[in-house]
């Protein structure tokens, strides 16, 4: 497989690729013929695929990397009796999951590793869509075995702008920033989710602002994107998946979409 020989995390991504893969597979059944859902104490939704994929995910992390700690999105951080405190993977079972259970197939199994704070290894894998991104540091972002680039478009005016939850946008205080971007861009879309993240990384557009997440929906992202030569940054213009915001670009003009959304806020 491109990309993944002869580098300190090839084992590590090459498994994560498989068990993504092998989550992936489940999940698309489940998709395919209905899936029943509830309301979590955080007011999202939960299925029974996700548990069932997290398992997945955890059990084969557990068997090949047994010193290295877990955080999923359903079964919180666990942490080996022996552990390895530098190396942690974070998994989203299913990220969409509003999307999955009504129908939507834009959703996807997500899963990086965090080694002594730094995103190294990431994989994005949408099975209803038959795509599949992965990236480790230094060895390039691929979609589907060929690599990927973000686009050299330096004109704000003619990029396109992708956005998550709208709502999360002004309840999070940065409508008055998100508004001026959509005024001063050729096109906005809400289309959210790993896609937003991923027409960035595949240079099909320029920017993607999310706001209101967790880290395991924005870790695989961080890594995919910088490793095809964009940008990531939290809305305070740090490196952190933790402060629950993130905004992508192509490199190119970061701070032109930045620079609004820092100033919403000031």
């Amino acid at each position: 497989m491109p990309g993944i020989s002869n580098h300190n995390w090839a084992c590590e991504l090459k498994f994560a690729i498989d068990v993504c893969r092998q989550a992936g597979n489940l999940a698309l059944e489940y998709f395919i013929q209905g899936v029943g859902w509830q309301m979590k104490d955080d007011n999202t939704p939960v299925t029974v695929a996700d548990k069932e994929c997290e398992q997945i995910i955890t059990e084969a992390i557990a068997r090949q990397f047994p010193a290295d700690s877990i955080v999923g999105e359903e079964g919180g951080e666990i942490v080996a009796s022996q552990g390895n405190k530098c190396r942690k993977w974070i998994i989203d079972p299913i990220d969409g999951t509003y999307n999955y259970a009504r129908g939507i197939p834009i959703f996807s199994v997500l899963l990086a590793l965090e080694e002594d704070g730094e995103i190294v290894a990431g994989v994005i894998n949408a099975p209803a869509m038959g795509d599949m991104f992965w990236a480790a540091k230094g060895l390039g972002a691929y979609k589907n075995g060929k690599c990927i680039g973000v686009s050299t478009l330096n004109d704000l005016s003619q990029s396109q702008f992708n956005f998550g939850a709208a709502r999360r946008i002004l309840e999070e205080g940065f409508w008055d920033g998100f508004t001026k971007l959509v005024a001063l861009t050729y096109r906005a879309r809400g289309y959210g989710d790993y896609l937003g993240f991923a027409l960035v990384c595949e240079g099909k557009a320029e920017a993607m602002l999310e706001v209101g997440v967790k880290p395991w929906d924005l870790a695989p992202m961080k890594i995919i994107v910088e490793e095809a030569g964009g940008t990531f940054s939290d809305l305070a213009g740090g490196k952190s998946i933790y402060t629950g915001n993130c905004l992508v670009s192509n490199g190119v003009l970061h701070k032109k979409f930045l620079d609004p959304l820092v100033r919403s806020v000031g």
